[in-house]
This record gives structure tokens, C-alpha cells and sequence, in this order.
């Protein structure tokens, strides 16, 4: 390390994964490249990172979303592999802010291509809706994706996430799940 205090870092844990909560400090490391992010980190980042839909641009927005430090939490999780040697930053999964007046959460995930189809994205949305569910004021989880999607349909209906209708834009599908007396 360069000599300067690491932040200290918002971390749960799955069976396989170390999911790490962004911090502005990280997803600024994330927008200098694998070199800086990886030391930030502390784990190797693989060359065709980032995973689809979380690019500069919206990482960018993230960034300018954790200018409120209540948002940690509430926006995404770096998810980093726990057996594999070395650690390996793997996916995102997270929230698109904190839940609003109804008690709703959206979820969102992409895992690299070359971790796909091994369970690691039903795995964080398990433990995120867990998460958000712990939050007294969270009472529904929502996601949307396009219909053409299985495997991310499939992540949602492992999660108890039911097809509600239409999502927020053309074409796009959503499904939720709501709080029970188990969470």
C-alpha cells in the first residue's frame, strides 16, 4: 500500500462471496483502472472488468450517489470470490438507492461472463434482500430486467422474486418479492 490509511470498509459475507459495500473512495480507485482498484480492494481484478451495465458512466453515477454517505449500503456491492486463490473481484450487485416511501428497493446485479452460471449472483441477491430485509422501513425488493434474460430471470425466482408486470421502461420486465415473517 501506498502509505495512506485504508478506508475502512461496510463488508458481508455468503458462503462464497465477501460482498463489499462502494465507498466514493473505492469507485473512484474502480474509475483509475485494475491497478489502483485492485490495491484498494485487495484483490486481483480481472481484465474484462467491469461487469455489463456498471461502465465508467455508471459508475460515475454511483460515485456522485455516495456523495451521501447514508447511501453506502444502498448502492452497490463489489463481490469478490473467497475460493479462489487469489481473491478475485467477480461481479456488482446492489441497490439503486436507498428504499422509498413504500418501503421498496430495486436490486440490480452483473457478474464477468467468466463467473456466470455458478450460482454467484442468486448468492448476493440472497444475501442483499436478506440485508435490505433487516431494515425495518424495507418491505419490498424489486428488480427488472429484459424477458429475454433467463439467467437473470432465474437469479430473481431462486430469490422468491415473482413476476409483477411491465417494469419502468419499454420491454423491461419486473418482478419483487415482499418481506416476510421470516426476514
Amino acid at each position: 500500500m501506498s502509505g495512506q490509511p485504508r478506508t475502512l470498509l461496510r463488508v458481508i459475507e455468503t458462503q462464497r462471496l465477501t460482498l463489499v459495500a462502494a465507498s466514493s473512495e473505492l469507485v473512484e480507485a474502480d474509475l483509475q483502472g485494475a491497478e489502483a482498484f485492485g490495491r484498494m480492494i485487495d484483490a486481483h481484478v480481472p481484465e474484462n472488468w467491469p461487469p455489463p451495465l456498471f461502465e465508467s458512466t455508471a459508475m460515475r453515477a454511483v460515485m456522485e450517489q455516495l456523495r451521501d454517505p447514508a447511501e453506502q449500503g444502498w448502492s452497490i456491492w463489489y463481490l469478490l470470490s473467497k475460493n479462489m486463490q487469489p481473491v478475485r473481484v467477480i461481479g456488482i450487485c446492489g441497490f439503486k438507492g436507498r428504499p422509498d416511501a413504500a418501503g421498496s428497493v430495486e436490486i440490480s446485479y452483473s457478474v464477468l461472463s467468466q463467473y456466470r452460471v455458478q450460482g454467484y449472483a442468486t448468492e448476493a441477491v440472497a444475501r442483499l434482500v436478506s440485508w435490505a430485509f433487516s431494515h425495518q422501513n424495507v418491505i419490498e425488493v424489486t428488480a427488472e430486467t429484459l424477458p429475454h434474460l433467463r439467467q437473470s430471470i432465474r437469479v430473481m425466482e431462486k430469490n422468491g422474486l415473482n413476476f409483477t408486470g411491465p417494469g419502468s421502461e419499454q420491454g423491461v420486465v419486473r418482478y419483487a418479492v415482499s418481506k416476510s415473517p421470516a426476514y
